[in-house]
């Protein structure tokens, strides 16, 4: 009876963890940029009562005799697909069609962070931040060759602009590149966002505020000891749509009816533990 109590209960702890992980997709279902989640069960160790035999010479095989101990949470996956696009008409929106992940540092730390959410703003002082105040990065001068932290403003202006021109406007191309408009009418390339890609994504680390940190164990470009980013449209990289924000993936008809599954899973679970006790409170009446 011991060995099915401990099934049941295996089972509760696991049922309870998806069941985590469905509530978190859910609540999680209008957040920029979110990637849903899928918990995957493993069957834990097995009691061996009998090792199978190798045949003999009148051809008898005997079969292994094992019991299993319950159930185990083997992974809890990302699940990276594209999510929806929805145009905002918000010149810092920026989405990813396709394969890739914004970079964005802390100014004060310099840590840095992969995302997918691409509600950004400008600051004060020109900077392209996302709402926390972390700095995009990418070629941060006209001529597309210093990396860093990319700002909308004047300078790498054309010779031919006038000295006393302000920005007027600027865009951003589906290649990533900062368009500056200048009063006096001419324009220039100010930077270029750039993206991250990795070869094992599984191996990010959520830190909350759509932000994923362990970034050299997922297999950077450029490898974990120089990682690089590159140009949208490069590298298998997605392409950038300006105005534009990637909705979160989860799909909600599938984690309801993921919801039910586990819910009727969990109560099996805590059917067995009562039916074990019912048994085990037999067993103890046997002597009455």
């Amino acid at each position: 009876m011991l060995r099915s109590l401990n099934s049941g209960v295996s089972g509760l702890n696991q049922f309870q963890g998806e069941l985590d992980v469905i509530g978190n997709n859910i609540a999680n279902s209008n957040t920029i940029g979110y990637k849903a989640a899928r918990a995957d069960f493993a069957d834990s160790f097995s009691e061996t009562l009998q090792a199978a035999s190798n045949s003999t010479g009148s051809g008898r095989t005997t079969p292994s005799l094992q019991i299993g101990s319950g159930v185990t949470t083997a992974t809890v996956k990302t699940l990276f697909g594209q999510g929806a696009t929805s145009g905002t008409g918000v010149l810092t929106d920026l989405s990813v069609s396709g394969q890739g992940f914004f970079m964005v540092k802390d100014a004060a730390s310099g840590e840095q962070f992969a995302t997918r959410a691409g509600d950004f703003r400008l600051d004060n002082n020109g900077y392209l931040v996302t709402n926390d105040g972390l700095r995009v990065q990418g070629f941060n001068d006209s001529t597309l060759g210093a990396r860093g932290d990319l700002q909308v403003d004047g300078t790498g202006r054309p010779l031919t602009s006038s000295a006393t021109a302000t920005v007027s406007g600027f865009n951003v191309d589906s290649e990533g590149k900062i368009n500056v408009r200048l009063s006096d009418g001419t324009g220039f390339v100010r930077g270029q966002v750039l993206l991250q890609n990795f070869r094992d994504p599984q191996a990010l680390l959520k830190q909350g505020g759509n932000l994923y940190s362990n970034l050299g164990p997922a297999g950077p470009l450029g490898g974990s000891a120089a990682p690089l980013s590159a140009a949208p449209g490069t590298n298998g990289l997605g392409r950038i749509q300006s105005g534009a924000l990637e909705l979160s993936n989860v799909d909600l008809a599938n984690e309801f009816a993921n919801l039910i599954t586990t819910q009727r899973g969990f109560q099996a679970s805590a059917k067995i533990i009562t039916t074990s006790d019912e048994i085990l409170q037999e067993i103890v009446n046997l002597k009455r």
